[in-house]
């Protein structure tokens, strides 16, 4: 089998050589060089904080945008919006940018804003240690170890693939390969190609190899709701405006951010208003595909926005191609050269295309990071992820999460979350740096509060009551990944730190929270 599958069950990822030496010393260790990472990085250099280092596994920053340059990888939020608001970029070729123009906006931002000399790349991270003694974070990469007042864990939850558990599939003789980790020297043309998984991969990638392949065979569990993709070039002169005059730009941010916001309304509020879009994506499959079999197979059965909504205008005629086969009998097993669907068909196969998703209500960085008592973040989470105001955890002291637990949106842009986020975290840097504090931990009251908050505002939305199962709830069926509110106010919660819920250690001065859990 050629592919990356078997390395990445068996050992993980491939990491870089391990470096030697003592720990380097830092005020601040910050994991994964995505936004996230990069938002924290210049959020640090904007306040004059220069001692600190970004951990990248990778060979330069993007993070997901680095790794997943699959055929037709691109966003489905307006580059206008999903961009930093203090990076705009006039100069986005179309509507929703490709991979490629995103992956160079955050090189060139991290350029821009000089982080680059701060990040260390082929550096994985493989366990982050709290240090009762020494009061620091103790993180042992691939490129060496560092020691840390301060750690920012921005690994993201779109880091790690999933694999799907499939009788057969390791000894398949093909190339298997998931949409994360895209073998671009591998040619599909004239291959009979197997797509698993109808998520918001697949609809790019299946009508970008549909018409290089000999067949395309798209196994469906469950069909998503998809609404037209209203994507076109950015004209010359509206370039020229936004460099010329920055405030129209920002205009535009806001009326696209206003727009999509109004979708919280019946995500989350009434699901009535839901029906508007429920029509246009009917009418979006009724156009696009005539053959009434086709159709039924391709209609969701639950409401619509209870799974991500998906955006595109090529995926149902790529599906409606003579070459192209949409399976929904199930598999039920991979053989060395076909693969097998519970209803007894046997389809011979080349490549097989995982487009399964990512590990979301299990954050593979949890198993790393352990903080008071040598407990992991998987083990504190085993019965469900549970942080305060999405970024800090009782018994990790002077840890702060980004892109965690229920700061995740299905309607808009992430890089507002995020940087509602760093706002959160440059202000609790602010109150150690001016009450002189070693260790700042938040409550296990408070985060309680924040559970139970998350808890009320999820009752009623359309991800618990739409009729699907999603990747937005774990295993316990609780909503653990998605901000269930409006975004507005979930940047008003974050505005700045509610030092109240901390327990706060100055230096040289015994250790409170310790005293206070005892």
């Amino acid at each position: 089998m050629t592919s990356t599958l078997e390395t990445e069950l068996t050992t993980g990822p491939s990491n870089a050589a391990s470096g030697g030496g003592a720990p380097k010393d830092v005020r601040v260790a910050i994991i994964g060089s995505g936004f996230a990472g990069l938002g924290m990085a210049i959020t640090l250099r904007r306040r004059g904080e220069t001692d600190f280092v970004v951990l990248e596994r990778g060979d330069d920053v993007g993070g997901t945008w680095r790794d997943n340059h699959y055929p037709g990888a691109a966003c489905d939020v307006q580059s206008n919006l999903y961009s930093f608001s203090f990076a705009p970029n006039p100069q986005w070729p179309r509507s929703y940018s490709g991979q490629p123009e995103i992956q160079a906006y955050l090189q060139g931002t991290a350029d821009r804003y000089g982080v680059r000399p701060h990040c260390v790349f082929g550096a994985d991270v493989t366990a982050a240690r709290w240090d009762e003694q020494d009061r620091r974070w103790h993180v042992t990469t691939t490129a060496g170890d560092y020691r840390a007042q301060v750690l920012v864990s921005a690994a993201g939850a779109l880091a790690d693939p999933t694999y799907p558990d499939i009788p057969g599939l390791r000894d398949f003789a093909g190339t298997v390969m998931h949409s994360a980790r895209w073998d671009a020297g591998h040619d599909l043309t004239g291959e009979r190609v197997a797509v698993i998984g109808t998520g918001a991969s697949a609809i790019q990638i299946v009508p970008a190899i549909q018409p290089e392949v000999d067949s395309i065979a798209v196994y469906q569990r469950t069909p998503p709701w998809i609404v037209p993709r209203t994507d076109r070039p950015t004209k010359k002169w509206a370039q020229r405006l936004y460099r010329w005059f920055p405030p129209v730009q920002r205009a535009v941010r806001g009326l696209l951010y206003l727009f999509r916001e109004f979708l919280v309304v019946g995500m989350a509020k009434n699901r009535r208003f839901l029906t508007p879009v429920g029509k246009v994506a009917r009418t979006h499959l009724q156009r696009q595909v005539r053959d009434p079999k086709l159709r039924a197979a391709l209609t969701p059965d639950y409401t619509i926005g209870c799974k991500r909504i998906l955006i595109s205008n090529d995926y149902y005629p790529a599906l409606s191609a003579p070459n192209a086969e949409l399976v929904t009998a199930g598999i039920a097993e991979v053989r060395p050269e076909s693969i097998v669907t519970k209803d007894g068909v046997e389809r011979p196969t080349d490549t097989i295309v995982l487009a399964t998703g990512f590990h979301v209500t299990d954050l593979p960085i949890a198993e790393k990071i352990a903080g008071r008592g040598g407990r992991t973040l998987a083990q504190v989470w085993d019965d469900g992820m549970v942080t305060n105001r999405s970024t800090t955890v009782a018994g990790f002291p002077n840890l702060f999460l980004l892109v965690g637990p229920n700061v995740g949106v299905g309607h808009t842009s992430m890089v507002y979350m995020i940087e509602s986020q760093l706002a959160y975290v440059e202000d609790a840097l602010r109150v150690m740096d001016e009450e002189g504090l070693e260790l700042l931990e938040t409550t296990p009251e408070a985060q309680d509060a924040y559970r139970e908050l998350i808890a009320e505002k999820s009752k009623g939305t359309v991800w618990l009551a739409g009729g699907c199962a999603s990747w937005y709830l774990d295993q316990h069926g609780h909503n653990t990944t998605l901000w269930p509110d409006f975004t507005f106010r979930f940047r008003r919660l974050l505005a700045k730190l509610d030092r109240e819920n901390y327990v706060g250690t100055p230096a040289g001065t015994a250790d409170r929270a310790s005293e206070v859990a005892a």
